[in-house]
């Protein structure tokens, strides 16, 4: 179980722990209760995937059983997750990567989910980080599944989108958009009705989070 480590009530937590699958259940509800603790609970939800994949990521590519720590810091709007382990490779960021292989579904929900990430090389290893918006509500089950959904647009169309997996996965919103407008006016809808009423849902959810 990970022990609990907190730097300034107010702004710091360090959760060490082992890259077990039976750990990353209580580094879960320990990130809920320190969310909690800090009074923005709206963020849990999207907080416990972003440590779902990082923690998972650990498992898998840095070894079951390895020593790790996450760290989260509140800041003023933003909540920052720190994934730390001994592995020194970092994972591939480059310019000119293809998305669609080098992140997997891990990645595109990280880079749904927040606002920004990155890898950064440490004294005894790396760091893997992301920034989460705080005010965050029923927002992140639908991005979520936006991130499972244009996951899947990429394999179908066979897209190769060049730059960032942010970026690329952009693109392929904008692609997907267009080809839902295609379907609305193919089968007799007007596409801008639907723009109109999918921004309605979009406002009306905003404005009730």
């Amino acid at each position: 179980m990970p022990g609990i480590y907190t730097e300034d009530v107010q702004r710091r937590c360090v959760l060490p722990f082992e890259a077990l699958p039976s750990e990353v259940r209580l580094l879960r509800r320990a990130a809920a209760a320190q969310l909690n603790q800090w009074g923005v609970p709206t963020a849990r939800d999207a907080t416990q995937l972003v440590v779902t994949e990082l923690a998972t990521n650990v498992i898998r590519h840095v070894g079951e059983g390895s020593a790790a720590t996450l760290i989260l810091e509140r800041k003023r709007e933003v909540l920052r997750v720190e994934m730390h382990d001994k592995a020194s490779e970092l994972p591939s960021l480059r310019a000119a990567a293809d998305c669609g292989s080098e992140c997997g579904r891990g990645l595109h929900l990280l880079a749904a989910m927040a606002v920004d990430w990155g890898a950064v090389a440490t004294a005894i290893g790396k760091a893997v980080w992301c920034e989460i918006e705080l005010d965050q509500g029923a927002g992140c089950l639908r991005m979520e599944r936006a991130a499972d959904a244009l996951e899947a647009y990429r394999l179908r169309s066979g897209a190769h989108q060049q730059g960032r997996c942010g970026a690329a996965l952009t693109e392929s919103a904008v692609e997907l958009i267009a080809d839902l407008l295609h379907w609305t006016s193919a089968r007799g809808l007007d596409p801008d009705d639907v723009l109109d009423r999918a921004q309605m849902h979009y406002e009306a959810e905003a404005e009730a989070a």
